[in-house]
């Protein structure tokens, strides 16, 4: 088959869809791979290296004309024309986003989002969110070390002693638990919490402080339990209680990473303007939900009403990272591991005659499957 990788065009992507490692893994399979020229520099996969796994290099329109197109993020709008009724197009494709679903379903093309891949041990390899929220909790914490105008680790000199930073994690998932492990890494002393109490055994285990907050109704708890690995809006009773409990500690952080993401829904408010106004002089806020929070004075935010995306604010001596795209900026590795997961989701849609076989009846390929005959097929 034709297999096309295009070059990425919206604002701060650098990944790219295909790296020379799983392009020579495609021609080995007997596939026609096509890259537009210069689609790997941002991450540092030249053209040449390409061409040597045995690419094409061509331009946008033949990449976007092959039969199965891959990409990082979902078309825009101009380049959506180029691409051929009937074609597969495979990427993160925001299942979640009506209006782009529908326009995906009208280019007449088969589209898989992989954000929409179940979260079972047989979908791990080709788990894009867990790939990338990985490596966007690893640059949270350097960006983290790098605005914080103080040392992240203990350091004893003959001029005095400077204590380790304090740490908050909000939000364990994959991104919060890689945060968890690499300020641990540079020394911080480390606070985390997370409405699911399965993983205040990862927390710990990974040398961080769970922060408690008991469950008093069984609605609580059947909430924090979450569906498929997610998280689930708690109710409000408990909402309240720990916000009080991270207003709390967050007086006495150093920096705050606060990752918190609800599939389909805004990103819930874990730090008031009242907690950051309560926040020491120098403290640093990286937001990974910047850009899908509530709106808040014309402005949308993420974790924290004052966010604002892909800016570092200073509100109330507190300096705010809103970045959304963490992974382009370790795009190299980002694009690796990307790559791989694209490499093993096509294992399921393409046999090992290099023929095309959309087996519904597989659970993966039934729940990542976003639009096909001119249809919608995935409810957001």
């Amino acid at each position: 088959m034709h297999i096309g990788v295009p070059a990425e065009t919206r604002p701060y992507e650098t990944r790219v869809a295909a790296t020379p490692e799983t392009v020579k893994k495609y021609v080995s399979q007997g596939h026609r791979v096509t890259v537009q020229s210069g689609a790997g520099t941002g991450a540092s996969y030249l053209d040449d290296a390409y061409s040597a796994a045995g690419a094409e290099l061509v331009d946008a329109p033949t990449a976007f004309g092959a039969e199965i197109v891959l990409k990082v993020q979902t078309p825009t709008d101009s380049e959506l024309p180029l691409l051929k009724r009937g074609a597969v197009l495979i990427g993160m494709l925001e299942p979640f986003n009506t209006e782009n679903s529908s326009k995906l379903a009208a280019a007449g093309i088969t589209a898989f989002s992989l954000e929409a891949a179940p979260r079972t041990t047989r979908a791990q390899s080709l788990d894009v969110l867990s790939s990338q929220a990985n490596i966007a909790g690893y640059k949270a914490v350097l960006l983290a070390a790098d605005l914080y105008p103080r040392f992240m680790p203990m350091l004893m000199t003959a001029a005095g002693t400077v204590k380790a930073a304090r740490v908050l994690i909000l939000g364990a998932g994959v991104a919060g638990l890689q945060a968890i492990a690499t300020a641990k890494r540079l020394g911080a002393v480390i606070e985390a919490s997370d409405v699911r109490p399965a993983v205040k055994e990862q927390i710990e285990s990974l040398g961080a402080k769970f922060l408690d907050v008991p469950y008093e109704t069984a609605e609580e708890r059947e909430a924090a339990e979450g569906v498929g690995g997610y998280a689930r809006p708690m109710p409000p009773s408990w909402l309240t209680r720990q916000s009080a409990l991270v207003h709390e500690r967050a007086k006495q952080a150093d920096v705050i990473i606060s990752t918190a993401l609800i599939p389909g829904r805004p990103a819930p408010t874990l730090l008031s303007v009242e907690t950051v106004q309560a926040m020491k002089p120098g403290s640093v806020l990286i937001d990974l939900a910047a850009g899908r929070g509530a709106e808040y004075e014309g402005n949308r935010g993420g974790n924290c009403p004052l966010t604002e995306a892909d800016k570092v604010v200073v509100k109330h001596g507190v300096t705010i990272a809103g970045y959304t795209n963490l992974a382009s900026m370790v795009a190299s590795d980002a694009s690796a591991l990307y790559a791989r997961n694209l490499l093993d989701f096509m294992k399921l849609i393409v046999t090992k005659e290099g023929a095309l076989n959309i087996d519904l009846a597989d659970d993966i390929v039934a729940a990542t499957l976003l639009a096909r005959d001119g249809e919608v097929t995935r409810k957001a």
